[in-house]
């Protein structure tokens, strides 16, 4: 699932340039894509657009996230330790922390790895129009081994 969302990212500017679910499915085949593969990208994606349009993006600044027992094991604590890194760095509005926990919750899969965690920021700022931070950009896409430090 998560390659598709990769694959999506990079392919479409924004939610609304995607072909509707049939041509897009379509599309993600001839790629290379397996069908289960899609469905779940696409279910995924479905969840994402119906919690955006409900949920309250406007939370207080001053607002401090506890996470449940099931949500500390479910994400792991390097996946909170890289939300609460995100947080502090301005970079995550506590909004759109809520919909990263609740996509990354609607995975599969205990603890959820940061790479995965870090696909599920990228589509929520890809589902919201928003382009992350250049900084932020390279701290989700470029693995730490990778890094050149100088």
């Amino acid at each position: 699932m998560f390659d598709v969302l990769v694959y999506l990212y990079e392919n479409y500017w924004r939610p609304d340039a995607c072909p509707d679910h049939v041509q897009l499915s379509k599309k993600l085949s001839a790629v290379g894509f397996e069908n289960d593969e899609i469905q779940d990208a696409l279910s995924w994606l479905d969840g994402l657009a119906d919690v955006a349009e409900s949920h309250v993006l406007a939370q207080g600044a001053a607002s401090m996230r506890v996470y449940s027992a099931v949500e500390q094991e479910h994400l792991g604590m390097g996946s909170i330790a890289f939300l609460s890194f995100l947080e502090s760095a301005g970079v995550l509005p506590s909004g759109m922390r809520e919909l990263v926990v609740d996509r990354a919750m609607a995975t599969a899969g205990s603890p959820l790895p940061l790479e995965d965690l870090k696909i599920i920021v990228l589509m929520v700022f890809w589902s919201l129009g928003e382009e992350p931070d250049a900084l932020i950009l390279d701290e989700l896409f470029v693995d730490a081994s990778d890094r050149l430090i100088h």
